[in-house]
């Protein structure tokens, strides 16, 4: 009885790891929110790095985070290195491209898991406002996989995104 049991866990945790192998070795998502501001307004919050952080919701998940900003206050250069608790983790931030309607960055993480990750922000004029999106794209490790496997990380991250386009709008619409 205790051998037959040993051997179907072995084997679910074998199917487990197969299976996260066959995951995708790239990822997306995406995030927009329709905010009652014009581009002119939203790309400022956007493009400079300071303020970018006033509406970031990792910088709420953990107020004591450590942060050091250098390079230009704003667009390609405008860089924001951190370092937080486990649910902010440790890594930088920066501007690598600018234009009316759209912001480029890249997040490269230290910890708590190492990886690199390319974030675009779309400012799309709308009848109302401005459909701002937030996406973000990179490559999954095998670890990444497994987690997705079993984690939504669509959805934990996406809720984040939900979050800070939330706050994003709030700001933009204030007076």
């Amino acid at each position: 009885m205790i051998k037959t049991t040993l051997i179907i866990v072995v084997l679910a945790i074998a199917g487990l790891l197969v299976f996260a192998a066959t995951r995708p070795d790239t990822f997306s998502l995406q995030r927009s929110l329709l905010i009652q501001a014009p581009p002119g307004k939203l790309q400022p919050l956007i493009n400079d790095m300071r303020q970018f952080n006033t509406w970031n919701p990792y910088e709420k998940k953990d107020p004591a985070v450590q942060g050091s900003y250098s390079g230009p206050a704003a667009g390609p250069g405008a860089r924001y290195a951190f370092k937080g608790n486990q649910d902010v983790g440790e890594g930088s931030l920066e501007i690598t491209a600018s234009a009316p309607g759209k912001v480029n960055m890249r997040l490269d993480m230290v910890a708590p898991m190492q990886g690199s990750n390319a974030i675009t922000f779309t400012l799309t004029p709308r009848a109302g406002g401005t459909e701002v999106s937030w996406a973000m794209e990179g490559n999954c490790s095998y670890i990444a996989k497994l987690m997705g496997v079993i984690f939504d990380m669509d959805a934990m991250i996406g809720r984040d995104f939900e979050a800070g386009l939330a706050s994003l709008k709030t700001l933009a619409e204030r007076g």
